[in-house]
């Protein structure tokens, strides 16, 4: 297997069945382990199934998780040590008090002036009231399964310093966090969670700089970068649709960084929910009920779109094809 970058995008509770059920399927499909990739990037959902990962749970532990709740007995002993209910992250993202105080006062009165210097997702983080709900019941119970201290195998933990609106890479750029503070970072979605503070600075997910963050990988002279994508859509447009417009949006960002992976010579396989997987998902990406049929959909969708590539070259990279009869 060539070396491998793995990018595993925002999403919330569903995306994070999307990235199980991809995986699985990418697994099952052509032979590729996703825990031997060279470097994994991971936005709020798809930080934590990135440190999942890494920390040793297979693509088709996740994906039983999500789809049935069985695993594998390893996985199974690893998880009793984690109660865990569906009330762990509240299914209705809007923010507290809609008249509160805004999130970052300095950096709101920055994007107001200079619209064009701050990206349009840091400076909604920015003028969203601070959400009042805090990531660490939820991200809490992950310390058992993936530790505090950063695994020696690259994870890349993309996140938002609230004050300076830059993307952090924790992980990466040194930024002092241990890895469930950074997992609570990545993932406090603004006006629906709390800032989360590491070091003095307050940080929110980083789905506020970009749903995916693909283009982290650039200069890292990979033989392919696979991305999954579960806030974007396939298609020219999504149907009409409530979520239209943010998927639009998050397509539109993915493929400035699809083409600037390309212009340095990396080939890069995307995936993205179609109409039925989007289907699956539903509108609300924190709503835990929708886990089972996201995943299901998405290993199907993605083994079907697999098998029928024009350019199975690019599966190559990931692994020997297994053969029918295997």
């Amino acid at each position: 297997m060539g070396r491998i970058g793995l990018v595993l995008g925002a999403g919330g509770v569903v995306g994070h069945a999307f990235h199980a059920g991809v995986l699985a399927a990418l697994a099952d499909e052509s032979g590729f382990d996703p825990r031997r990739a060279e470097v994994i990037v991971g936005t709020s959902a798809g930080s934590i199934a990135g440190a999942l990962l890494r920390a040793g749970f297979s693509a088709r532990d996740l994906y039983e998780e999500a789809r049935a709740g069985r695993p594998s007995w390893r996985a199974r002993r690893r998880l009793q040590q984690v109660e865990r209910t569906d009330d762990d992250v509240p299914a209705f993202p809007l923010p507290a008090d809609l008249f509160g105080a805004l999130a970052s006062p300095r950096l709101a009165a920055r994007a107001l002036a200079a619209p064009w210097a701050v990206r349009p997702g840091v400076a909604a983080a920015a003028l969203l009231p601070e959400g009042a709900l805090s990531t660490a019941p939820f991200a809490e119970r992950l310390r058992p399964l993936v530790g505090s201290t950063w695994p020696s195998a690259a994870l890349w933990v993309c996140a938002v310093d609230l004050e300076r609106g830059r993307r952090v890479v924790f992980g990466r750029d040194g930024a002092a966090a241990d890895l469930v503070t950074a997992l609570r970072a990545s993932c406090a979605i603004p006006g629906f969670f709390a800032p989360v503070v590491a070091d003095g600075r307050r940080y929110v997910d980083g789905g506020a700089h970009s749903p995916t963050n693909a283009d982290l990988l650039a200069d890292e002279d990979l033989d392919l970068v696979v991305v999954s994508s579960p806030m974007s859509h396939t298609g020219a447009w999504p149907r009409i649709g409530l979520d239209a417009p943010g998927r639009a949006f998050a397509r539109a960002q993915l493929r400035l960084e699809e083409r600037r992976l390309r212009g340095t010579g990396t080939p890069v396989v995307v995936v993205q929910p179609g109409r039925e997987v989007r289907g699956a998902m539903g509108l609300n990406p924190m709503q835990p009920a929708h886990r089972a049929q996201t995943a299901g959909a998405a290993y199907a969708a993605t083994r079907r779109w697999l098998s029928g590539r024009a350019r199975p070259d690019l599966l190559g990279h990931l692994g020997a094809r297994r053969a029918a009869a295997s």
